[in-house]
């Protein structure tokens, strides 16, 4: 008899990456989808005549990436051009300069001197190589290996290394370590900076976190045809084994016997029975019930005043004058505690730190003409409890606008944009208030208190970038292989076999709808 498929409720990079690799393995697969492409997060949106990525930006953990190609039967380089960056970011604080930050070490060291000086630059000599010791420490026990506790973390990394455990410093802040390292509050600011990856802030994050900018110091890629091109080509490689995929598929129940997952439905009625289900939605929507009560106890809740942020979304095409700008900019607030501390009140920043994504830049390239960009700036995740009306979003726009004319970059005004708010986001990804990064990563026991890959409930489980590891487009990936292991080791114990999918007739079927982006 034919083995029941495992389902994948959305194709994320998480769901992308279960699919290729559980298919690689002879498992049959079925990615259900409730948009009309793959990607999740990484989408695109029309603005005029052109589509920009309205996502993810930043590419790093190439070896992550190509050993889930390698072991999916494919190679990165044959479905994907990548072009390594040799600045990593530049930033700016107002007109007098800029930073740039290089592939290179010792060039961001000679850059660090030249901007704030020789003082500075041995700090960021003992900053990257406690970064590094950190994130050596957690790689393969933490960001490689399925969700643990403290005791199994001191367990993975060895009982005898108790100096490694006090090294990765979790109980102090970020903010505060960073002061060891740096005299001057703007190389502070950078490297807290990096935090926001993760959709929190510096003042609250363990020390822990300065791992990050250890990962985007060893390579930042561009993509040819940007980051869709990633979700297309894992797309591609699921199909070529075998995965089958649904799109404007919407699933909106999982019905569960004695504990057990027995199905997945759709908004249309339909109902496909299986063993195993691969969650790539937000795991909020989950314990919100909006996939059914018998599976809301499947993870913890995430209370609203814990969620990671959101933010506001700028995609344009403008021309653009004065500041030179590179592919990855930041424009860093005068005030970085203000700016935080308006973001726990439930503001957009008065003044805020924006980033500006410079599509079209890249390897020397400058356009010659309107160029495509995308600017974010932090938001707090009130999206399903404040609306961002005209005014609001026109009073944003301006001190968006406000903040990159103070370091010397103009944009053409009226600027053509579409603007992407919390509410926005909220929308599309129920239960979440429009956070993009799951659970903040505030305290030490934060990273903990992430979803795993498995769930309380037997033959449900978790992928994307609100579970563990945690976000970002390589975590994400990272997440979907740690799925496909936990359902491959299952499935090893059970017999499941295909039964005729239905219409209806488990148990009665979930009223709300839940994101499977």
């Amino acid at each position: 008899m034919t083995e029941t498929p495992t389902i994948i409720i959305g194709a994320g990079i998480g769901g992308l990456a279960s699919a290729a690799l559980l298919s690689a393995r002879g498992v049959p697969v079925v990615v259900l989808e409730k948009d009309h492409s793959p990607g999740g997060k990484i989408r695109q949106l029309p603005v005029g005549d052109a589509e920009i990525d309205a996502g993810p930006t930043v590419f790093t953990m190439r070896p992550a990436l190509e050993a889930i190609f390698v072991d999916a039967g494919a190679r990165l380089e044959d479905h994907l051009t990548l072009t390594r960056a040799d600045v990593l970011a530049r930033h700016a604080w107002d007109e007098t300069g800029h930073l740039d930050l290089h592939a290179d070490h010792e060039t961001s060291v000679d850059a660090v001197g030249r901007f704030a000086g020789a003082r500075a630059a041995a700090g960021f000599r003992s900053f990257s190589a406690e970064a590094k010791r950190i994130h050596d420490i957690l790689d393969k026990p933490f960001l490689q290996g399925s969700k643990t506790y403290p005791p199994g973390l001191m367990w993975r990394i060895g009982l005898r290394r108790i100096g490694a455990l006090l090294a990765i410093r979790p109980y102090e802040s970020l903010w505060k370590v960073l002061g060891e390292h740096f005299d001057d509050p703007r190389l502070r600011q950078l490297f807290g900076r990096y935090t926001t990856y993760c959709g929190s802030a510096p003042f609250h994050t363990p020390a822990t976190l300065m791992l990050i900018a250890h990962v985007e110091a060893q390579g930042v890629w561009a993509i040819e045809g940007g980051m869709s091109a990633l979700a297309a080509a894992l797309e591609g490689v699921a199909r070529a084994n075998g995965a089958r995929f649904r799109y404007g598929a919407n699933a909106t129940w999982i019905p569960t016997r004695g504990g057990r997952v027995i199905g997945v439905g759709l908004e249309s009625g339909e109902v496909m029975e299986t063993g195993s289900v691969i969650c790539n939605a937000d795991p909020a929507a989950l314990a919100k019930g909006l996939f059914g009560k018998s599976v809301a106890r499947a993870v913890r809740p995430v209370p609203p005043a814990k969620r990671s942020l959101s933010a506001m979304v700028w995609l344009a095409k403008a021309r653009t004058s004065g500041f030179p700008l590179n592919h990855h900019n930041v424009f860093f607030s005068p005030d970085y505690p203000r700016e935080f501390a308006e973001i726990a009140q439930g503001r957009v920043p008065s003044a805020p730190t924006a980033y500006v994504c410079a599509l079209d830049r890249g390897a020397g390239a400058v356009p010659d003409g309107p160029e495509r960009l995308q600017v974010i700036v932090n938001a707090p995740a009130n999206g399903d409890t404040h609306s961002y009306g005209p005014e609001e979003r026109e009073r944003c726009t301006s001190t968006m606008l406000e903040r990159l004319q103070a370091c010397g970059l103009e944009l053409e005004t009226p600027l053509p944009h579409a603007l992407v708010t919390p509410s926005d986001f909220s929308t599309r990804f129920p239960a979440t208030g429009g956070a993009l990064y799951g659970r903040a990563s505030h305290g030490w026991a934060a990273s903990f208190l992430r979803p795993g890959s498995r769930t309380a409930i037997h033959g449900l489980y978790c992928a994307g970038g609100a579970t563990h590891p945690g976000a970002g487009v390589p975590m994400a990936a990272l997440s979907g292989r740690l799925a496909s292991e936990a359902v491959l080791h299952d499935r090893a114990s059970t017999r499941w076999y295909h039964r005729k999918a239905t219409a209806g007739g488990m148990s009665m079927r979930s009223a709300n709808a839940a994101p499977t982006g």
